[in-house]
């Protein structure tokens, strides 16, 4: 039987109601969902019971008792996935990701590929180096005879295919805003693929419910939104990057700090403007524009803006000017980052390939804006 097959009949008699949608392999993507028949707004597709999550509740107590009782959620459905011998998930476990492909994650990417990730993907990717080697210290600790990579596979399924969830015992051991500790893992749902607007998803003491939010005719595929999400937060977390992507951003402290003397970097601390500069679709931010305006104005002048008693305008003119200026020179940075990874030999070309499409992606939300300020400044 085919393993989307097998693993529908699972569920369905785990009691998992399905409706109006299949699995269904997209090429080049894995596996995604599709609508079977016609869909209208408000339809509930998609009904899971609590009784059918993996949760820190299902983890087998001698588990839960030889681990810390500090290690992350993260961390201990990581161990319960790569421990399990048993034929209680088979169907399921059977259409996850394998190692290989994760390949397009920057986890597993070499040093030299990961150190030409942009920016704010660079530190995001720290952070998650920094989560895996601690969970992984308290689960080789207590499982020497645990392979890492075996770990790191099973650490990386949990990071990419877990809904937020809190239940009684979450409430007691973390904050609900603790969305790293808030995770749960639920079969059919885990195939969703990522979209702008995808259906609605919640959640009660009962389980699970996927909503439609929009109409979807047969054949089309049916999406989930994982959160508002930049690109390289998506290529970070989840290995891939999308060209419509209504939240993507662009990073701006490797362009603007290298601009700043010392003591500019300690008035920008000093009012909570140091760093954390983006470039969105439609502008840059209100911390950019503070930090710009505190290389082209005179101190005082910079000082009113940032209490708001200048609204700027005067100084705006300037300010464009050496944004412009800030700007057509990331973007120049920006395509020879891409010229460069894409004529390199490091990693895999998969690896190569989503880079060079995340620096266009980069590219492309500069130039836009950089057209944008050339038309006002001639206008």
């Amino acid at each position: 039987m085919d393993p989307l097959e097998e693993l529908l009949n699972w569920a369905t008699a785990k009691g998992v109601e399905i409706n109006c949608i299949k699995p269904a392999r997209m090429p080049g993507r894995g596996v995604g969902i599709v609508a079977t028949h016609q869909i209208i707004p408000g339809e509930v597709l998609l009904e899971i019971p609590t009784a059918c999550l993996r949760t820190t509740d299902t983890v087998p107590r001698p588990i839960v008792r030889k681990l810390p009782r500090n290690i992350s959620v993260q961390g201990l459905l990581a161990a319960d996935l790569a421990l399990d011998k048993s034929s209680k998930y088979t169907p399921w476990m059977a259409v996850c990701p394998t190692p290989a492909d994760f390949v397009t994650t920057p986890l597993h990417w070499p040093a030299e590929l990961q150190a030409r990730l942009p920016g704010p993907a660079r530190t995001v990717l720290a952070k998650q180096q920094a989560k895996l080697r601690c969970d992984w210290e308290a689960v080789s600790a207590a499982y020497p005879d645990l392979g890492a990579e075996a770990y790191r596979h099973a650490w990386l399924l949990v990071n990419t295919r877990t809904f937020y969830y809190v239940n009684a015992r979450l409430r007691r051991k973390v904050k609900p805003t603790d969305t790293d500790n808030c995770l749960c893992q639920q079969p059919v749902a885990d195939l969703f693929n990522h979209g702008d607007e995808g259906c609605g998803v919640a959640f009660d003491g009962a389980g699970f419910t996927v909503t439609a939010q929009r109409a979807y005719a047969s054949g089309d595929e049916v999406r989930i939104c994982y959160g508002a999400h930049s690109g390289d937060f998506l290529l970070v977390e989840y290995g891939f990057t999308m060209d419509e992507n209504r939240w993507d951003e662009v990073g701006l402290d490797d362009v603007v700090l290298p601009r700043l003397s010392a003591q500019q970097r300690e008035r920008l601390d000093e009012v909570g403007f140091l760093g954390k500069y983006v470039l969105d679709r439609d502008t840059v931010c209100h911390r950019t524009q503070v930090a710009v305006r505190l290389l082209c104005c005179k101190v005082g002048e910079w000082r009113r803006f940032v209490d708001g008693a200048d609204d700027g305008t005067a100084s705006q003119k300037d300010v464009d000017a050496l944004l412009l200026e800030i700007l057509s020179e990331y973007k120049g940075k920006a395509e020879e980052m891409g010229c460069e990874v894409e004529n390199s030999k490091v990693g895999e070309p998969e690896q190569r390939a989503v880079l060079v499409q995340r620096w266009k992606q980069i590219t492309a939300l500069l130039a836009a804006y950089i057209a944008k300020l050339q038309e006002s400044n001639t206008g």
